[in-house]
């Protein structure tokens, strides 16, 4: 009898097996899920917070401590706890506590709770019955600039 060496256990392909065929590459498509940005969260400053210094964001903000000093953002919320010592700056803003300084917003709305002693600059405004305000109101199309914002005229200024 005689032996032969088995190829079962040889690699590469047998004669009589033909190779795998490679799998066809994924078919590109133009299409493009839509992107879509998550908003942030508000930054939340806690009742318990006490801000020395400018904030200053893109973003929105919720107040609910102390801030001295001025706030510049795209959506301000002032809770009912909150005292703002300073300048506002914002898109929109939501007093429903206290501010001490000037108030520019585009929107700006005092809430029956609110206690605002500055200026206003808005391009709308709405104050609720209840709330506190002292100082002026004044409508401008664009409060957000502050070009002219401290200029003085009258008849003893030489501008």
């Amino acid at each position: 009898m005689m032996f032969s060496k088995s190829k079962i256990n040889e690699p590469g392909p047998k004669a009589t097996e033909t190779p795998a065929p490679t799998p066809a590459p994924a078919e590109k498509t133009d299409f493009k899920a839509p992107v879509t940005k998550a908003k942030p969260p508000a930054s939340v400053l806690s009742s318990d917070l006490h801000v020395e210094g400018n904030i200053r964001t893109t973003g929105d903000v919720q107040v609910e401590g102390t801030v001295d000093g001025d706030i510049r953002a795209h959506l301000l919320t002032v809770g009912e706890t909150a005292t703002i010592k300073g300048e506002v700056v914002a898109d929109d803003v939501v007093i429903n506590g206290r501010i001490v300084g000037r108030v520019r917003g585009l929107k700006v709305r005092l809430t029956s709770s609110a206690r605002v002693e500055g200026d206003i600059i808005h391009k709308t405004i709405a104050i609720e019955s209840g709330a506190h305000f002292e100082g002026s109101v004044q409508r401008q199309d664009d409060p957000l600039s502050t070009a002219g914002a401290k200029r003085i005229t009258g008849p003893d200024s030489n501008a």
